[in-house]
């Protein structure tokens, strides 16, 4: 199915959403897909070469709080500058880290991971700024978004008071150690979406970006209190795990919609965590043994999002090593091959390069080569079209050069991103 009809597709979705109950899926699909199922090594023309920059608890960018607006540019047209030099031709820019942006919103405050107050004018457009300068170097601008987390803590009063968390207390809930907005409520859907769409309407960014945050993980011990919203709006529904299903399938589809409204071209991408269901939950699931899966824990039917052609890409989080007993990135990246196959609906492979050379991580990620064994892995599945490395600060600084290693077996000449 191609961009227009899976467009298409979502738009009119959005209208007969409303008789849905529980996730389902429409289109059958073989189940685990094993290397045999490889078609052979696969060098594209087109491919997606990315870094994640972080912006959260300043992850990557700014290195801290509180630098001047000069300061901070530099350091953003650094982190562009090595996206150049290791060949990549993505960013994917976290621009609403917390409820929060790092451009002008007329709906949220400025992040305060800028200046080091939520809410205070940095003196400079960071969104603005990253998109024309990485389109300057040839690299296409994802802007990431998160839609529900407000505050990696629980106290609404540490929000600024014009904050919309704390206009609306009643759209708030908190939950292991931080506050979210909740899923359940259809205002709450609807502003979230206002908000991003927001950057999409004023920047030229190429693509809508979310990571794995939807409901949240979950916390030993602890209950996301959503009593009142689920007996307010989940009449209908078999129980309470279809009703949140439901409400993440909603924001996908009339966000995937709106985009589509507001600017055609821009596309839309999730990058989930990597574990859909495991086999032993589903027979459909991967041959995997994860403590967490997201149909069940995160409420988001990542699978169904591809085999429906509700996004334009998907980007799973493959965060381990090959080999590694309860995920492995050998058993995962076919079983992501085989769910986008036939769909139109771009696979990337989301890479830990965070783990390269930490000390806490098994022995496989003592080996400079290990991710590149992964590009060589991947490359025997022609659905595979590229791979984004967490994150910026580890492009540049690669401790063990993995990264390094990646460019020199696998980006000896640049390419363009897929269309």
């Amino acid at each position: 199915m191609g961009r227009v009809s899976r467009r298409a597709f979502a738009v009119a979705a959005v209208a007969t959403l409303s008789g849905l109950t529980m996730a389902g899926d429409a289109v059958a699909a073989p189940g685990v897909a094993g290397a045999a199922g490889a078609t052979g090594r696969h060098r594209p023309t087109r491919a997606l070469r990315g870094m994640w920059l972080a912006t959260v608890t300043n992850r990557d960018w700014p290195s801290r709080t509180g630098l001047t607006a000069a300061e901070q540019r530099a350091e953003l047209l650094a982190h562009l500058d090595t996206a150049v030099r290791r060949r990549l031709n993505a960013v994917v820019f976290q621009v609403r880290p917390t409820a929060d942006a790092l451009w002008p919103s007329p709906y949220e405050p400025w992040s305060q991971y800028l200046t080091g107050v939520q809410g205070q004018d940095p003196g400079w457009d960071p969104l603005g700024t990253a998109v024309r300068e990485a389109h300057a170097r040839g690299l296409e601008l994802h802007a990431w978004f998160n839609p529900y987390r407000i505050a990696n803590h629980t106290d609404p009063t540490r929000l600024v008071a014009s904050h919309p968390a704390r206009l609306h207390p009643d759209w708030v809930v908190p939950y292991g150690g931080k506050l979210y907005y909740n899923p359940g409520l259809p205002e709450v859907r609807a502003f979230v979406q206002d908000a991003m769409l927001d950057a999409v309407r004023k920047y030229r960014i190429d693509a809508v970006h979310w990571d794995d945050y939807f409901y949240p993980y979950p916390v030993a011990g602890q209950v996301f209190d959503d009593d009142a919203a689920y007996a307010a709006h989940g009449d209908g529904f078999p129980d309470r795990a279809a009703w949140r299903r439901y409400n993440i399938d909603r924001l996908v589809l009339e966000t995937a919609a709106r985009i589509k409204k507001v600017r055609p071209s821009v596309r839309f991408g999730i990058s989930p965590f990597a574990v859909w269901r495991n086999a032993a939950t589903d027979p459909l699931g991967s041959d995997t043994r994860a403590g967490v899966q997201t149909y069940d824990d995160l409420y988001a039917d990542t699978r169904k999002w591809v085999r429906e052609g509700w996004i334009d890409y998907i980007c799973p989080q493959v965060y381990w090593n090959i080999g590694f007993a309860a995920a492995d990135y050998a058993k995962l990246v076919p079983w992501w091959a085989k769910v986008a196959e036939g769909t139109g609906v771009r696979l990337y492979v989301g890479e830990a390069l965070y783990k390269a050379g930490d000390p806490a991580q098994p022995a496989a990620w003592q080996d400079p080569a290990e991710l590149s064994r992964h590009l060589t892995f991947a490359a025997d599945f022609p659905q595979v079209r590229g791979h984004v490395f967490f994150s910026a600060k580890e492009v540049g600084v690669d401790r063990i050069g993995a990264m390094a290693r990646v460019v020199a077996d696998h980006y000896g000449k640049p390419v363009r991103t897929p269309r």
